[in-house]
């Protein structure tokens, strides 16, 4: 159920350090719609909590006691492929290590400092609550050179993305560059409302949860690659 469905958006908080547990729910708990249904000091009880409580953000902590927070994430997310809730957003210190893109693979949706301010915590909840991904363009385009060039092992076959029209795999290649939809729109002259409908159809076809899966398959399926300027290259 979608944080409209009932009425705001239900958080779940994963960190263990106990401060920063209570500081994000004291700050997330002061804002109009949005509502701290629970608190967790390791992975293994994130996995509980998220399935008891059924929270539409998981603010999720990547080094964690018992379970880190991809295996936490990819146990929350199994079986979600194509479905809107709920949605992790990790939090980092952003040194952009490994983990960074493992969480992509694992299915976050965006990333947030640890050192984040109020403001900047609640906008990243809304912003992933939202449906958009990875919080802003500048952080899209901050991880993409770097992303595709990581050995990459054990993945699935990409899939197959001949069922997207051709204007819907433009629309992921800029997607994948870091464009927002007001850029997407703007560079291929269509409407803001009209990018938001190929970016729903790309997301349904492909059975993706949002943005951040689709940058990951647009490299992965090597329909863009870092640094091109034509697909493949």
């Amino acid at each position: 159920m979608s944080a409209a469905g009932h009425g705001g958006t239900r958080c779940l908080i994963a960190d263990d350090q106990a401060m920063v547990r209570e500081g994000f729910a004291a700050v997330l708990a002061a804002q109009p719609g949005l509502e701290v249904v629970g608190q967790a000091a390791d992975g293994a009880e994130a996995v509980s909590q998220a399935r008891r409580l059924s929270p539409d953000v998981v603010l999720m902590d990547v080094r964690m006691p018992i379970m880190d927070g991809l295996q936490a994430t990819r146990e929350i997310l199994r079986g979600t492929a194509g479905q809107e809730w709920p949605r992790v957003l990790m939090l980092t210190t952003f040194d952009l290590d490994d983990y960074v893109y493992e969480a992509l693979r694992a299915g976050a949706s965006g990333f947030l400092l640890k050192d984040a301010t109020a403001a900047e915590l609640v906008h990243a909840v809304r912003v992933v609550a939202g449906g958009e991904a990875l919080l802003a363009p500048s952080v899209t385009r901050r991880l993409i050179a770097d992303f595709a060039r990581l050995p990459r092992q054990d993945q699935p076959p990409p899939p197959a993305l001949g069922v997207l029209t051709r204007r819907e795999t433009e629309v992921l290649r800029l997607i994948a560059r870091g464009l927002s939809n007001a850029e997407i729109s703007e560079t291929l002259v269509i409407a803001e409302q009209t990018t938001k409908t190929y970016v729903g159809r790309i997301l349904a076809k492909l059975g993706l949860r949002d943005r951040a899966q689709a940058v990951v398959v647009a490299y992965e399926s090597g329909l863009v690659r870092p640094g091109s300027t034509q697909p493949g290259l």
